[in-house]
């Protein structure tokens, strides 16, 4: 066989198991087959299930700590950018759940919808879906492959049951619609990639524009690899996801960074020490000063007492 032909064949049989996969809500079984590295507590379909006190944490957690942290682990691919938002002032923290929708083709469409309706007991539209799977703490991710004209599928409607399910917003890589309604829940944090009046057309007889292939699948938003149950930490324009068996470390990682930071930041104010003192590796009289000026404030930091505790064990010093 010449090799183009083996590269068809090869193509032919990936898309196969592609639409195999994402045509249908993710199996519990393939879904902790694709997060080996999760050894915690999962929701009943699989799902990585990060605890809420890491995800109340991650609220202090800034991009530059996380993608650090996600670098020097070799996920290079986590980071998405360039979002309008709402509430640009506010942090986003939660669990994934992810939804793929490709651009409206009529068979696929009327079978899925078959499929969803009679077998799965799943009612209203496509797009209603995932939504109804949605548990507070999550945060809906969409893949709505850039969508704009007749391209939304979220108003106000849906985004007060988002939020209703959820206390969170959405990572929308597509068009909303009802922008002014949207804004109006007070804490619906979302990031998305524009607006646009229109709406989507959801009618396999006739007008058709989106059609959901997956639920709980693998996803691709931007240049970011995501994964169900990742924890998605959305603030200052960007978005980042990270693998639930990282959410801990990028946590405890950003603590010591924002403790090391506050302590420089004093010091240097007080002029104690020089900016190459603190700039670079710090001495044992400094690491000393540090660990004593922990004890002195551990009421008054912003990071729980638990962990500061924890972190002074640590030290030898």
């Amino acid at each position: 066989m010449k090799l183009h032909s083996k590269l068809a064949v090869l193509l032919a049989f990936m898309l196969g198991f592609a639409l195999a996969a994402t045509a249908q809500q993710i199996t519990k079984e393939e879904l902790i087959f694709l997060t080996p590295e999760w050894k915690g507590e999962r929701f009943g379909d699989g799902r990585p299930k990060v605890p809420g006190s890491i995800l109340e944490r991650m609220k202090g957690v800034t991009l530059e700590e996380a993608w650090a942290v996600l670098k020097g682990e070799n996920f290079k691919y986590q980071y998405a950018e360039n979002w309008q938002t709402i509430n640009p002032d506010s942090v986003l923290v939660g669990r994934a759940v992810t939804a793929v929708f490709v651009p409206g083709r009529p068979d696929i469409h009327r079978v899925i919808d078959e499929r969803g309706h009679k077998e799965d007991g799943r009612v209203k539209s496509q797009n209603a879906w995932t939504i109804d799977l949605l548990q507070k703490g999550d945060v809906y991710v969409v893949d709505q492959f850039g969508a704009h004209v007749d391209g939304p599928t979220i108003g106000d409607n849906l985004g007060n049951s988002i939020y209703a399910k959820t206390g969170n917003g959405i990572v929308y890589d597509g068009a909303i619609r009802d922008i002014d309604g949207l804004k109006e829940i007070g804490g619906f944090t979302s990031f998305f990639r524009s607006y646009h009046p229109s709406h989507h057309l959801n009618d396999p007889n006739g007008a058709l524009n989106t059609t959901l292939v997956g639920i709980n699948t693998p996803t691709r938003i931007g240049m970011a690899t995501v994964m169900p149950g990742d924890v998605v930490l959305g603030r200052d324009g960007g978005v980042i996801f990270i693998p639930p068996h990282l959410a801990e470390k990028v946590v405890k990682t950003s603590e010591i960074v924002r403790l090391r930071d506050m302590f420089g930041h004093q010091r240097l104010r007080e002029q104690k020490y020089t900016p190459g003192q603190i700039d670079s590796r710090w001495s044992d009289e400094i690491e000393k000063d540090f660990s004593e000026w922990l004890n002195a404030h551990i009421d008054a930091l912003p990071v729980p007492k638990e962990q500061i505790k924890e972190l002074l064990k640590t030290r030898t010093w």
